[in-house]
């Protein structure tokens, strides 16, 4: 009798089972079929798993998708680059580059809790890469976990203590946090270490905090020097330049970067 029935039903009347007989080559015939599927069976297996690594372990396509990425990317089409890296890391599982510029591709769309798995997994790949721990701490930044943030960049220095973008993420946490005052060392060291447009502008912003407006002042002289046509150093120095009582160069600076902006 069936161990089970659905309810309602009634049980039906046993039923003998009738033995059929065997002969011993039919038994033989069977033994030979079922070893032979079974191996059949296993062959199939094989291929498929032969396959499926194939598939999933390309890296001449794997570079190709990646490459398209990245050309995406320069074309700031975020969203269409994601969906390149995610085919280069599914075709070659360690792929750290295409991690890593997913992972910069959602930190572009606002995306911080997308791209900090990214960067960890960078992170496991290659360990010694100080770099991708300053790209998770911007991540953080993004997210005003400003401690996770400042723990990444001194883990970053201690790998390579000459890597400016360490400084400028720890002094923007740090600043962020609530104390320009420890952040200007860290944004001293960054200028010191690579004199680019986002350190000085960054030192620059955080002297604004400190009402150091001299200091600001120089900083965003020598940054406009070097780099004239950037907007935003033309409305900041005009911040510094109202501050100090210098109003016609105060406008003179918005007016500057109105044009630049094309206002």
């Amino acid at each position: 009798m069936l161990d089970w029935q659905a309810p309602g039903e009634s049980p039906e009347p046993e039923k003998s089972i009738v033995m059929i007989p065997v002969a011993a080559e039919d038994m033989v015939r069977r033994a030979r079929r079922r070893k032979a599927g079974i191996a059949a069976a296993a062959i199939a297996v094989g291929i498929a798993g032969w396959y499926g690594h194939e598939r999933t372990v390309d890296p001449v396509r794997a570079q190709q998708a990646y490459g398209d990425g990245v050309r995406l990317v320069r074309d700031t089409r975020y969203e269409q680059a994601i969906l390149n890296f995610d085919r280069a890391i599914a075709l070659q599982s360690n792929y750290a580059d295409a991690y890593r510029m997913r992972g910069g591709a959602f930190v572009s769309i606002g995306k911080p809790d997308s791209a900090i798995p990214d960067f960890t997994k960078v992170m496991t790949l290659e360990p010694w890469e100080a770099t991708v721990f300053v790209q998770r701490g911007f991540a953080y930044v993004e997210r005003k976990d400003w401690s996770r943030a400042m723990a990444d960049a001194s883990h970053a220095l201690a790998l390579n203590g000459k890597l400016a973008r360490a400084y400028n993420l720890r002094a923007t946490a740090v600043r962020s946090a609530g104390d320009p005052t420890k952040a200007l060392e860290d944004f001293s060291r960054a200028v010191e270490l690579d004199p680019n447009l986002d350190n000085y502008f960054q030192r620059a912003a955080t002297y604004q905090l400190l009402n150091d407006h001299k200091h600001a002042m120089e900083d965003l002289n020598q940054a406009l020097a070097a780099w004239p046509h950037e907007p935003h150093m033309h409305f900041a120095r005009a911040l510094s330049r109202a501050a100090l009582g210098d109003s016609q160069g105060a406008l003179e600076d918005i007016r500057a970067g109105r044009i630049i902006e094309g206002w």
